[in-house]
């Protein structure tokens, strides 16, 4: 077919003999007479053209042959008739005439393929249960597909805009059906999600169809489709709409499941409880239906999102931290004050410290506060610090990847349009919400497992422990109630705690029990009452005992850190320390302490100074010296230990003006827990002191 131009080559009498046969046709009821290479040129013409006018269906199987067809019609030239009836066949046809023809064979063939997806449609929704429009889109993109990669590359070589011809088709057909759609919307219902989804994904495929072309020649078009734009107008507000009707749904949830939980943990693997795990389900699964919408959203539409995490999140935060107690209701109220006397402290037979009377309510929550349960809450905290980092790396990547509404009223100067139609929004507009969100979220667990740690350390020392520790420690005389007695307890709550608690959290939790130790241990020495009262020999014993106690939580290298446990007990040394000063010189103490006060009153847990006149009045009340006993009766009027009766605390705390006079007329030595200078100089400088203070008449 291709040398049959070249009349040239052709002998002159085989010519005239071909041009001598004629050949009878027939088409739409006339007879048509032609030559014989005109019958066969006109017949492959007649034979191409009907498979090329819908190359979607008859190359669908085999697109291999699409090429040779294509180039088969048009070297067989055009044919048409003239005003009498005869045919002229047209070889070496212009490029404008084989630009007309493809684009002929593309528009046919688009128009073929959509109706015949028409007329399959309906029973198609039916089986799939599917929108009809949203099982349309799909066909069509399958159809815009193919065009792109297997045909579009053939035909660009004769018709440049044989894409953008298919496109506008596409487009057309399918734009005609959705409008009266998208103008009936009023809910994001399933079909709405369906049909926008579906016709925003078919938009993307038509827009890199129409320009195929041009971005090959590295010049962009101006995009003529506008599915994104409607649809961007009408979804913005009913996504919005969706977006908050989630939020009391979830808020429902949570605080159901909040409410239902018993804080076991899940399995020995999983420490955490099964309300965080659930709460962390009914998230991902709103924020994955969130960005399965594929549907074009703004940066409202991710606050709104962000927002119900963070009232999710923080609603479940506040009902595990509304459910805990204050751990200073666990301390054994401080009986009152007491001088020693050594003829009849041998026969105190009175159990001198109550136990601690709660009100109903704090009481039912602290039944519910076990240190078992104590430690799941904590797991369950740690995971939610685990689970809010990934929730967080989430949404971004999501975010990232996500078409953003197209509304220039929402755009700022540093937001661009990439190649793909995804929006590049200022990202510290995008970051300073997750910061908002995320950061505040982390802030408040850490203080929920601070608030509970503190717990877990109160609840074993002061109230799983009470009788052992607060209440028979040192009680009665230290030899014969040492701290080696109850050590295999204190060793039996450790390991139980380390077995509870996730491996991350086992440091924090044991240095809160030995922290909340150290202040039992103080207040046994401080606060111990009538019944405890130790000699210079006794503070030796206790010194060991101290000693032991840290090695218990060093665990030989074990446990915590040695220098860490230290620090921690050096109050505790160092209230030991005072007691190993001679009456005389604690009274001078008091004398020069800078608080302006008698050292009666009520005072809180963890407020204690070293050098404080509460401190320093304990420390006189429960040393074994006479002379400690003489000033306690003379100038506080406080009752010996053995007549200890109950009797109210205001009778034996009378303040001395003489000792008010004492305090405030000097200021000299203000030694507290933070001062810089030694112990042992301020002893010597005491020893100093008081050696006219010796000689002052009481």
């Amino acid at each position: 077919m291709r040398n049959i131009p070249s009349s040239e080559d052709v002998v002159q009498n085989e010519k005239k003999y071909l041009e001598s046969l004629v050949c009878v046709n027939h088409c739409s009821g006339s007879e048509i007479r032609l030559n014989l290479v005109q019958s066969i040129l006109w017949s492959i013409g007649l034979w191409c053209d009907n498979k090329l006018q819908d190359y979607h269906w008859h190359f669908f199987q085999k697109p291999s042959l699409f090429k040779g067809v294509l180039s088969m019609a048009l070297a067989a030239g055009n044919q048409k008739f003239d005003v009498s009836g005869n045919m002229e066949l047209t070889l070496n046809a212009s490029n404008e005439i084989i630009d007309s023809k493809v684009r002929m064979y593309v528009e046919r063939s688009a128009e073929a393929a959509c109706k015949r997806v028409t007329d399959a449609i309906n029973a198609g929704s039916k089986v799939d249960k599917k929108h009809p429009l949203a099982l349309l889109a799909s066909e069509l993109k399958s159809i815009a597909e193919r065009q792109l990669t297997v045909y579009h590359p053939v035909l660009r070589h004769w018709c440049a805009e044989a894409g953008v011809v298919s496109a506008s088709i596409l487009h057309r057909f399918y734009g005609e059906r959705l409008e009266p759609f998208l103008k009936n919307i009023s809910c994001l219902s399933e079909d709405v999600k369906q049909v926008l989804a579906a016709a925003i994904l078919l938009e993307n495929y038509l827009i890199e169809l129409h320009s195929s072309e041009q971005v090959k020649k590295g010049v962009h078009s101006p995009l003529m489709f506008d599915f994104e734009r409607e649809i961007g107008e009408i979804a913005r507000p009913i996504i919005l709409d969706w977006v908050i009707a989630q939020h009391a749904r979830i808020l429902e949830w949570t605080g159901r499941a909040a409410d239902l939980e018993a804080w076991e943990p899940l399995s020995h693997q999983q420490k955490q409880a099964a309300s965080a795990v659930e709460v962390f389900r009914i998230i991902e699964e709103t924020v994955d239906q969130f960005f399965e919408l594929r549907l074009p959203v703004d940066i409202t539409h991710l606050q709104a999102l962000l927002s119900i995490i963070f009232h999710t999140l923080d609603a479940y935060l506040q009902k595990v931290v509304n459910q805990l107690v204050d751990k200073h209701n666990l301390y054994p109220p401080a009986p009152p004050l007491t001088r020693y006397k050594d003829t009849a402290f041998p026969s105190a037979k009175k159990k001198l410290v109550e136990y601690v009377v709660l009100d109903n309510a704090v009481n039912k929550k602290l039944d519910a506060l076990t240190t078992s349960k104590l430690c799941v809450r904590m797991n369950t905290l740690q995971y939610m610090q685990k689970k809010i980092s990934s929730l967080e790396d989430g949404i971004r990547e999501s975010w990232s990847a996500v078409r953003v509404f197209k509304d220039q009223t929402c755009l700022d100067e540093d937001s661009h349009w990439t190649s793909n139609g995804i929006l590049e929004m200022c990202s510290e507009s995008v970051d300073e919400l997750f910061v908002a969100t995320f950061d505040c979220i982390r802030d408040s667990a850490a203080d929920a497992i601070k608030r509970t740690c503190e717990l877990v350390g109160a609840r074993v020392v002061f109230w799983d422990m009470r009788e052992p520790f607060i209440f028979n420690l040192y009680h009665g005389d230290v030899e014969g109630a040492r701290l080696e007695t109850i050590l295999p307890q204190f060793d039996r709550v450790l390991n139980n705690v380390c077995a509870l608690i996730d491996d991350t959290l086992r440091d924090i939790v044991v240095k809160s029990i030995f922290k909340a130790s150290l202040e039992g241990y103080a207040w046994v020495l401080l606060d111990g009452g009538p019944s405890r009262a130790f000699s210079d020999f006794d503070v030796v014993m206790m010194e060991d005992d101290l000693n032991i106690l840290k090695d218990l939580f060093v665990a030989d290298g074990e446990g915590l850190p040695r220098s860490l446990v230290e620090e921690e007990a050096r109050f505790a040394h160092q209230i030991l320390s005072l007691f190993s000063l001679r009456a005389e010189s604690v009274i001078q103490l008091l004398m020069t302490s800078s608080e302006h006060s008698s050292g009666l009153e009520a005072h809180k847990y963890g407020d204690r100074h070293l050098g404080d006149a509460h401190t320093l009045i304990r420390i006189l009340c429960h040393k074994k010296e006479r002379e400690a006993s003489k000033f306690l009766k003379q100038y506080y009027h406080l009752p010996p230990s053995s007549v200890y009766n109950g009797a109210a605390v205001e009778d034996s705390s009378m303040k001395s003006p003489l000792m008010a006079d004492l305090i405030k007329r000097s200021a000299s030595f203000r030694w507290s827990d933070k001062s810089s200078s030694s112990f042992r100089t301020l002893k010597k400088k005491i020893q100093d002191a008081t050696s006219d203070f010796r000689q002052v008449g009481w």
